[in-house]
């Protein structure tokens, strides 16, 4: 007889994507599902430190969540390969969010510096909690000081 190691729903769609190389993503558990063609797609399983006093996802994970969307789709449509800063963002929330958060951006339109993004993020039911628009500026790798003052250029470590 097999004994086989069942996880649970949540488990597994936590596991799906890639993780992506940044600190506080990290932290927060976010996955990456899609990136290509100017849309993205990221993933969060909640969890009780995501949540607020009444027990929902915290405003600030989800404006989290609709910006990193957003950023990724913006650099995926660019083929320079640019990082990108948000230099705007709106949001409007339009109910509360619980379980598997999905969000799914697209960028409306590119200039040679900008991406304007949209995004929507919606709970394991399908629903629609929240809706954004952003506005992203490409940028190159930024030079940084080492321990020493000297100035380096990082190795871009994102997709590691």
């Amino acid at each position: 007889m097999t004994n086989k190691v069942q996880m649970n729903t949540a488990t597994q769609l936590a596991n799906l994507g890639e993780e992506l190389n940044v600190p506080f993503l990290k932290l927060l558990g976010v996955r990456c599902l899609s990136a290509e063609m100017g849309k993205g797609e990221i993933l969060l399983a909640l969890k009780p430190e995501h949540t607020n006093t009444w027990d929902v996802a915290h405003g600030g994970v989800l404006l989290t969540l609709m910006d990193v969307a957003m950023a990724v789709a913006a650099r995926s449509g660019d083929p320079g390969d640019r990082s990108v800063v948000t230099i705007e963002m709106k949001n409007n929330f339009m109910q509360a969010a619980n379980g598997i958060l999905r969000v799914k951006a697209d960028t409306v339109r590119r200039t040679a510096t900008m991406a304007f993004c949209e995004a929507k993020l919606y709970n394991d039911l399908g629903e629609v909690c929240c809706m954004a628009t952003g506005t992203f500026q490409f940028l190159k790798r930024l030079a940084t000081k080492n321990a020493n003052g000297e100035r380096v250029v990082n190795e871009d470590l994102r997709r590691q």
